[in-house]
């Protein structure tokens, strides 16, 4: 079942007088993050992004009401979140949330290798960790000549190993 709330960052400090916080992207990019006109916390209470601009990795940001350091203060270490209604997603792009348990078959046989537990973003592609009913973990690379479908209604992956990927796995 997808979430409808999911995490975008944590507020790690504040930055200057006027209320701004500093906030640790767990996205694509702090740029990312400061597209969204509102963010919410843990309880799903939202709150309205006055102004966001990107700073050396980071996203600083100022929310509606929160004017003091001192207030700014009081929302160090919150995990804020973002509603995956506010963003549309390329065709074949996925949150890793989503993806995370999606059942890894062979495109050709139909074959379970096994649950896709992590997805490991490396620069070039992402790979993708999945872990064999024996208990055994396997890698493979997310591109388009291995990863054949993703249906995320069905909750299936399924791929088409290049040659010699999983022989090691035995």
């Amino acid at each position: 079942m997808q979430k409808n709330l999911l995490e975008i960052g944590k507020v790690v400090n504040i930055h200057g007088l006027r209320g701004d916080v500093k906030i640790q992207p767990w996205c694509d990019s702090a740029g990312f993050l400061c597209e969204f006109d509102t963010l919410y916390r843990a309880d799903g209470t939202p709150m309205s992004v006055v102004s966001a601009r990107a700073h050396k990795g980071m996203a600083v940001v100022r929310f509606a009401g929160i004017d003091t350091p001192e207030q700014a203060e009081a929302l160090r270490n919150t995990v804020l979140y973002m509603n995956r209604a506010d963003v549309e997603l390329d065709a074949d792009t996925y949150f890793i949330r989503d993806l995370i348990g999606l059942q890894v078959l062979d495109a050709d046989t139909g074959a379970v290798y096994g649950r896709l537990e992590e997805v490991l973003e490396t620069g070039a592609n992402d790979v993708y960790t999945i872990r064999t009913p024996e208990g055994k973990q396997l890698l493979f690379p997310a591109i388009g000549d291995v990863v054949v479908e993703t249906d995320l209604e069905q909750g299936i992956m399924r791929i088409r190993p290049l040659e010699g990927l999983f022989d090691d796995a035995d």
